[in-house]
Protein backbone atom coordinates (compact mmCIF):
# COMPACT_ATOMS: atom_id res chain seq x y z
CA UNK A 1 0.00 0.00 0.00
CA UNK A 2 1.20 3.47 -0.84
CA UNK A 3 -1.04 5.48 1.50
CA UNK A 4 -3.82 5.40 4.05
CA UNK A 5 -7.19 4.05 2.92
CA UNK A 6 -8.79 6.98 1.05
CA UNK A 7 -12.29 5.58 1.61
CA UNK A 8 -11.98 6.60 5.27
CA UNK A 9 -12.64 10.20 4.17
CA UNK A 10 -15.82 11.12 2.32
CA UNK A 11 -17.24 14.62 2.14
CA UNK A 12 -20.63 13.45 0.88
CA UNK A 13 -21.11 10.22 2.87
CA UNK A 14 -23.11 12.15 5.53
CA UNK A 15 -25.47 13.40 2.81
CA UNK A 16 -25.94 9.89 1.42
CA UNK A 17 -26.58 8.56 4.94
CA UNK A 18 -29.08 11.37 5.60
CA UNK A 19 -30.99 10.63 2.38
CA UNK A 20 -30.87 6.88 3.11
CA UNK A 21 -32.32 7.51 6.60
CA UNK A 22 -35.14 9.63 5.15
CA UNK A 23 -35.92 6.93 2.57
CA UNK A 24 -35.90 4.33 5.36
CA UNK A 25 -38.47 6.41 7.26
CA UNK A 26 -40.71 6.49 4.18
CA UNK A 27 -40.26 2.74 3.68
CA UNK A 28 -41.23 2.24 7.33
CA UNK A 29 -44.36 4.34 6.69
CA UNK A 30 -45.21 2.11 3.72
CA UNK A 31 -44.81 -1.00 5.89
CA UNK A 32 -47.03 0.55 8.60
CA UNK A 33 -49.69 1.07 5.91
CA UNK A 34 -49.37 -2.53 4.73
CA UNK A 35 -47.45 -1.71 1.55
CA UNK A 36 -44.76 -4.34 1.23
CA UNK A 37 -42.07 -4.65 -1.42
CA UNK A 38 -42.11 -1.02 -2.55
CA UNK A 39 -39.00 1.13 -2.34
CA UNK A 40 -39.60 4.87 -2.04
CA UNK A 41 -37.44 5.37 -5.12
CA UNK A 42 -40.03 3.46 -7.20
CA UNK A 43 -42.96 5.66 -6.16
CA UNK A 44 -42.43 8.26 -8.87
CA UNK A 45 -42.64 5.58 -11.56
CA UNK A 46 -46.03 4.39 -10.33
CA UNK A 47 -47.35 7.94 -10.09
CA UNK A 48 -46.08 8.83 -13.57
CA UNK A 49 -47.64 5.70 -15.05
CA UNK A 50 -50.95 6.66 -13.46
CA UNK A 51 -50.81 10.07 -15.14
CA UNK A 52 -49.09 9.35 -18.45
CA UNK A 53 -48.94 5.60 -18.94
CA UNK A 54 -48.57 3.17 -20.45
CA UNK A 55 -44.98 4.16 -21.23
CA UNK A 56 -41.93 2.41 -22.60
CA UNK A 57 -38.96 1.74 -20.37
CA UNK A 58 -37.07 4.23 -22.52
CA UNK A 59 -39.72 6.92 -21.92
CA UNK A 60 -39.60 6.27 -18.17
CA UNK A 61 -35.80 6.36 -18.13
CA UNK A 62 -35.75 9.68 -19.97
CA UNK A 63 -38.47 11.14 -17.73
CA UNK A 64 -36.39 10.49 -14.62
CA UNK A 65 -32.87 10.94 -16.00
CA UNK A 66 -32.03 7.27 -15.48
CA UNK A 67 -30.30 4.78 -17.72
CA UNK A 68 -32.39 2.29 -19.64
CA UNK A 69 -30.71 -0.49 -17.65
CA UNK A 70 -31.56 1.10 -14.29
CA UNK A 71 -35.17 1.68 -15.32
CA UNK A 72 -35.43 -1.86 -16.66
CA UNK A 73 -34.34 -3.13 -13.21
CA UNK A 74 -36.91 -0.87 -11.54
CA UNK A 75 -39.68 -2.16 -13.82
CA UNK A 76 -38.59 -5.75 -13.14
CA UNK A 77 -38.81 -5.12 -9.37
CA UNK A 78 -42.24 -3.51 -9.72
CA UNK A 79 -43.43 -6.36 -11.93
CA UNK A 80 -42.20 -8.89 -9.37
CA UNK A 81 -44.36 -7.14 -6.76
CA UNK A 82 -47.35 -7.22 -9.11
CA UNK A 83 -47.55 -3.42 -9.38
CA UNK A 84 -46.87 -3.12 -13.11
CA UNK A 85 -47.17 -5.30 -16.16
CA UNK A 86 -45.66 -5.10 -19.61
CA UNK A 87 -47.05 -5.74 -23.05
CA UNK A 88 -45.65 -5.50 -26.58
CA UNK A 89 -45.10 -2.01 -27.90
CA UNK A 90 -45.03 -0.62 -31.40
CA UNK A 91 -42.16 -2.89 -32.48
CA UNK A 92 -40.55 -6.14 -31.37
CA UNK A 93 -37.93 -4.37 -29.22
CA UNK A 94 -40.36 -2.16 -27.33
CA UNK A 95 -42.35 -3.05 -24.22
CA UNK A 96 -45.05 -0.84 -22.75
CA UNK A 97 -45.21 -0.65 -18.97
CA UNK A 98 -48.63 -0.24 -17.39
CA UNK A 99 -50.07 -0.26 -13.91
CA UNK A 100 -51.82 -3.35 -12.65
CA UNK A 101 -54.96 -3.03 -10.57
CA UNK A 102 -52.79 -3.51 -7.46
CA UNK A 103 -50.47 -0.69 -8.58
CA UNK A 104 -53.38 1.59 -9.47
CA UNK A 105 -54.92 1.08 -6.01
CA UNK A 106 -51.74 2.41 -4.37
CA UNK A 107 -51.49 5.61 -6.40
CA UNK A 108 -53.83 7.82 -4.31
CA UNK A 109 -51.86 7.05 -1.15
CA UNK A 110 -48.51 7.41 -2.96
CA UNK A 111 -49.54 10.82 -4.33
CA UNK A 112 -50.59 11.93 -0.84
CA UNK A 113 -47.31 10.63 0.60
CA UNK A 114 -45.33 12.40 -2.16
CA UNK A 115 -47.02 15.72 -1.36
CA UNK A 116 -46.60 15.19 2.39
CA UNK A 117 -42.92 14.37 1.86
CA UNK A 118 -42.41 17.54 -0.19
CA UNK A 119 -44.13 19.54 2.57
CA UNK A 120 -41.93 17.89 5.21
CA UNK A 121 -38.78 18.67 3.20
CA UNK A 122 -39.86 22.32 2.85
CA UNK A 123 -40.52 22.44 6.60
CA UNK A 124 -37.11 20.90 7.31
CA UNK A 125 -35.36 23.34 4.97
CA UNK A 126 -37.07 26.26 6.73
CA UNK A 127 -35.36 25.16 9.96
CA UNK A 128 -31.83 25.54 8.60
CA UNK A 129 -30.05 28.70 7.48
CA UNK A 130 -29.00 27.35 4.08
CA UNK A 131 -31.50 24.97 2.44
CA UNK A 132 -30.29 21.93 0.52
CA UNK A 133 -32.18 23.05 -2.58
CA UNK A 134 -30.06 26.21 -2.56
CA UNK A 135 -26.89 24.17 -2.06
CA UNK A 136 -27.81 21.99 -5.03
CA UNK A 137 -28.47 25.01 -7.24
CA UNK A 138 -25.21 26.69 -6.17
CA UNK A 139 -23.28 23.48 -6.89
CA UNK A 140 -24.98 23.14 -10.28
CA UNK A 141 -23.93 26.67 -11.20
CA UNK A 142 -20.37 26.07 -9.98
CA UNK A 143 -20.20 22.93 -12.14
CA UNK A 144 -21.42 24.89 -15.14
CA UNK A 145 -18.45 27.17 -14.64
CA UNK A 146 -16.01 24.29 -14.21
CA UNK A 147 -17.18 20.68 -14.71
CA UNK A 148 -16.55 18.09 -12.01
CA UNK A 149 -14.43 15.97 -14.34
CA UNK A 150 -12.06 18.90 -14.87
CA UNK A 151 -11.78 19.39 -11.12
CA UNK A 152 -10.97 15.70 -10.55
CA UNK A 153 -8.36 15.71 -13.32
CA UNK A 154 -6.70 18.78 -11.83
CA UNK A 155 -6.38 17.00 -8.47
CA UNK A 156 -5.05 13.86 -10.14
CA UNK A 157 -2.37 15.92 -11.82
CA UNK A 158 -1.38 17.37 -8.44
CA UNK A 159 -0.90 13.87 -6.98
Amino acid sequence: MTSADPTQVSHWRPLRLLLDAMDADIARLYAERGIEGLSPRFTMVLIRLAHAGPLTIRDLAEAFDRTHSAMSQTVAALRKEGLVGTRPGSDARTRLVHLTDKGRELVPFLEAEWRATEDAVAELEAEVPYPLTQVVEDLRLALERRPFRDRVVAHLEEA
